[in-house]
């Protein structure tokens, strides 16, 4: 998987071992990661400008990092966690990097996504999170609801976002909390819905009747860290 920018490449060392190469522009002047390549041996090539805009889509700063596919987490490991973030079929991945630097700034460790039909773990997710993925874990299961009843199982508590729900604000939240993000477009699914525990809604007092998936996001999660 290619990656790309400074702050990706600077928590990438962290683990150095997980870059396999690096491409950097002719004109690329950051004298730290330059010294920093070459004092740990890593591989890399000078490349033109122009030549790198074609390897990946968005500003990579100068700068390109080969790394390993993205290892995802088993979910089970996550059972033992306060506060786990599930995203019902997301499918932006600015939306995703957002909500996994928001987990990790509010000290959640732990987001669930499906595999199909959904944003997985990209270069652009990992640009957007700014650094943020490497101290998060994601897994990615074949079916929330059989999830979602493993996580019940365990003590959660399972909560969705929907404009039909119950004041974020004035909810009592239990211990362990599952938190159901859904899709930009459709919200969270209806058998999702179905299993969760209890809704909530985050008050809107404009014109507009939706908020961004990441924004919602944010809102609940701190309202849910903060309680």
């Amino acid at each position: 998987m290619k990656v790309f920018g400074k702050n990706v490449f600077n928590e990438l060392r962290e683990n150095v071992s997980s870059i396999k190469k690096v491409y950097l522009a002719k004109n690329f002047t950051d004298k730290d990661i330059i010294s920093f390549i070459k004092d740990n041996g890593i591989s890399y090539s000078v490349m033109d400008q122009r030549k790198m805009d074609g390897m990946v889509e968005g500003r990579h700063q100068g700068i390109i990092i080969v790394v390993d596919d993205y290892e995802y987490s088993d979910y089970k490991e996550m059972l033992n966690d306060k506060i786990v973030v599930m995203l019902d079929h997301l499918e932006d991945p600015h939306n995703f990097g957002a909500i996994i630097r928001t987990c990790e700034a509010a000290g959640i460790k732990s987001i669930i996504i499906p595999k199909d039909r959904s944003v997985s773990v990209t270069s652009t997710v990992m640009k957007t999170s700014a650094g943020a993925l490497e101290h998060v874990n994601i897994a990615m299961v074949n079916n929330l609801v059989n999830v979602i009843d493993d996580f019940k199982d365990n003590g959660f508590f399972v909560y969705a976002a929907d404009m039909d729900g119950e004041n974020y604000k004035s909810v009592d939240y239990a211990d362990k909390v599952l938190l159901v993000i859904g899709s930009e477009g459709n919200g969270v699914g209806r058998l999702v819905k179905k299993n969760c525990d209890q809704i909530l809604a985050i008050p809107q007092y404009g014109h507009v009747n939706s908020l961004n998936a990441s924004v919602a996001a944010a809102i609940l999660i701190y309202g849910i860290v903060n309680k």
